[in-house]
């Protein structure tokens, strides 16, 4: 009889939200799972529920230091790793009318810089892994321009863009590239969001939805279907068109700044 050995993941932003849904969905298969967080309680909790799995790897990862050392870690630990999954990220609001390009660059440095990062730190962990796989979860919202987006826009277009541009520099490799595109779910993210979010997801169903999607290695998974179905159309909708929707979706009060 053979011996399948656990599969072994790297999951940032796996503290809360979609990220700590998600690990449990994966560390519920038997797989061994380093996670990464800013937050450390809520991993040491997961790591005493789930003894001999968990690896915990946290630390902030728009340092790119801390980010070899993690890599260094996993190596040193496992040897190679077969799913890279960068879920991290943040969001805040930008005021037009009081732009601060800190909050650009902070985002993007977040939500980019830290993957690339991240990628970096896995790739050559992966060329030694099984059947091996890196996922990024990007944003629907680079479907269409929204109003005070543009921080959060940039930065899941820019990581839409570079995983797009992998999964053609790795397919020779045989590694797999999955992009993730969310609609809106109940997370520590949006739960201060003062505007509608239309069909708004539970983070263990969006959990569920993006585990079982991923282990057909689809180069994208967008959900929910009917916000999708919404957003396509209106993505292909000239640019004054576009403007006029978003002008009616802008609040009359300064935005409320996202915490990671």
């Amino acid at each position: 009889m053979s011996f399948t050995p656990p599969r072994r993941y790297w999951l940032t932003g796996a503290s809360s939200g979609i990220g700590a849904a998600l690990a449990e969905e994966i560390l519920k298969t038997g797989a061994h799972l380093a996670v990464s967080s800013r937050t450390v309680p809520p991993l040491k909790v997961l790591s005493q529920r789930y003894p001999g799995q968990l690896l915990v790897v946290a630390g902030d990862l728009t340092n790119s230091q801390t980010v070899r050392e993690i890599g260094e870690q996993i190596a040193e630990e496992w040897g190679s790793l077969d799913t890279m999954i960068l879920n991290a990220g943040t969001c805040e609001y930008v005021d037009a009318n009081q732009l601060d390009a800190s909050i650009v660059e902070h985002v993007v440095r977040t939500n980019l810089l830290a993957s690339s990062y991240c990628i970096e730190a896995a790739l050559p962990l992966l060329r030694t892994g099984i059947a091996p796989h890196l996922v990024g979860v990007a944003s629907s919202i680079t479907y269409l321009p929204l109003p005070r987006a543009e921080a959060h826009g940039d930065s899941k277009a820019g990581l839409r863009y570079l995983f797009e541009s992998l999964r053609i520099d790795l397919a020779p490799e045989g590694i797999d590239v999955t992009v993730v595109h969310p609609g809106y779910e109940d997370t520590p993210l949006t739960v201060e969001n003062d505007f509608p979010m239309p069909l708004s997801w539970p983070v263990d169903q969006a959990a569920r939805h993006i585990f079982s999607k991923l282990k057909n290695r689809p180069p994208e998974i967008a959900f929910p279907a009917l916000f999708m179905a919404d957003l396509w159309p209106l993505s292909k909708m000239p640019n004054r068109m576009k403007l006029a929707i978003g002008k009616r979706m802008v609040r009359s009060h300064p935005p409320i700044k996202d915490t990671p």
